[in-house]
């Protein structure tokens, strides 16, 4: 076992054609951010397939003018205001406690959004849904409905990223200067199958990574056909690298450990006193070889600061605490476990989103329509399959 943070992870996935096998969507889920415009991908995609958009909106987005933007297309939405959400709603978890009192905690709401789309895909009775963020562009829709296809075999499939790359900011500086750095499926375009809704995402950079782990191993996981990451500046803000650092340190020790074929209980406290300066070394070599590169001079004070930044928050970052967050989290998988068990049992009126809503208690946070167009198309699809 070599404590040491790899350049790929794709050994761990299995690789499909586009085209391999077709299932339907039930619904389409993207943690909304940004204004209407954003969304134009996952209102295309939702109206081709005959899938439910489920806005989640915060900050730039709000679930009024993003679903009236769906009901304009003929789609079947619903929008949620997730500022507005019940406390209850997505239990409180065991990290979130332990990176609060070490004043490491993130505040963004990604990990929410994703979290209580499972919540509501489950007790709505959907088996297939995509998570897609409002950033991601679908050359091909149909390769969602391969991605599904695969939901038989595979818990999760993602779509290989393409245009930007998906990394970490420290990752995208060992692009910079040319080292070898791979990407991996990823939230922003997943296709989850119903296997996989016991699981959930913690809220720590790579939350999507961590959710592709059942405890011990990896869930049998697949990528196939291609989502676009729009442009953006990893290096604009130092505090993003800050941000990202433990969750990057946590992911990548993880799976470093599963491409060489062990499991997670060999990240104990003695594999991560050999990990963490390792990682430390690769930001330290790589501000070193950016420092000596030819890089404009402007860019290369922001990589360099960006990189400063996660190598000041990696020395807050001790094995102590490594070991105790995957404790933490392995408690927050029974503790999900148990909770969404609990709602199975609340909600007793079979599978119904307008149901579900109600039993999360946020039926009256949710904006949703469909138009007469769309409702003329979901009828005749009914009387052609009853036919």
């Amino acid at each position: 076992m070599t404590a040491r943070q790899h350049t790929s992870h794709r050994d761990l996935l299995t690789s499909f054609p586009t085209g391999a096998a077709h299932e339907r969507l039930d619904a389409i889920i993207v943690p909304n951010g940004r204004p209407p415009g954003y969304l134009l991908q996952a209102i295309e995609a939702a109206g081709r397939l005959d899938a439910h958009l489920l806005l989640l909106c915060s900050l730039r987005a709000e679930a009024v003018s993003a679903a009236a933007r769906a009901r304009q297309s003929g789609v079947a939405v619903t929008a949620i205001d997730v500022t507005q959400l019940p406390h209850s709603v997505v239990p409180e978890f065991a990290t979130d406690r332990l990176l609060l009192r070490n004043d490491l905690h993130r505040l963004v709401d990604t990990s929410l959004k994703r979290n209580l789309g499972l919540l509501i895909a489950r007790l709505a009775g959907w088996e297939r849904i995509l998570f897609l963020d409002d950033d991601i562009a679908l050359p091909d829709p149909a390769d969602l409905t391969t991605a599904a296809g695969l939901l038989d075999d595979y818990a999760v499939v993602g779509l290989a990223n393409g245009g930007m790359p998906d990394n970490s900011v420290v990752c995208h500086a060992l692009r910079y200067i040319g080292a070898a750095q791979d990407t991996f499926i990823g939230g922003g375009a997943l296709v989850v199958g119903k296997a996989a809704f016991d699981s959930f995402f913690p809220n720590i950079y790579n939350e999507d990574w961590f959710f592709l782990l059942d405890g011990e191993k990896m869930r049998p996981s697949a990528v196939t056909g291609l989502a676009v990451q729009h442009l953006y500046d990893p290096f604009r803000d130092a505090w993003r690298a800050r941000g990202e650092e433990l969750g990057d340190t946590l992911a990548e020790g993880l799976f470093g450990l599963l491409d060489g074929g062990d499991g997670l209980a060999a990240a104990d406290e003695d594999y991560w006193n050999a990990f963490l300066p390792d990682r430390r070394e690769l930001i330290g070599s790589t501000i070193a070889r950016v420092q000596e590169s030819d890089v404009e001079s402007a860019q290369k004070a922001r990589i360099i600061a960006a990189l400063k930044a996660a190598i000041g928050r990696s020395h807050r970052i001790t094995a102590d605490l490594c070991v105790r967050y995957v404790r933490a989290w392995q408690r927050d998988r029974i503790s999900w476990g148990e909770y969404v068990r609990e709602l199975d049992v609340r909600h007793r009126n079979g599978p119904d989103l307008g149901k579900a809503l109600a039993t999360l208690g946020i039926n009256h946070l949710a904006e949703s329509g469909l138009n007469t167009r769309a409702k003329r198309r979901s009828a005749s699809a009914r009387s052609g399959a009853r036919g």
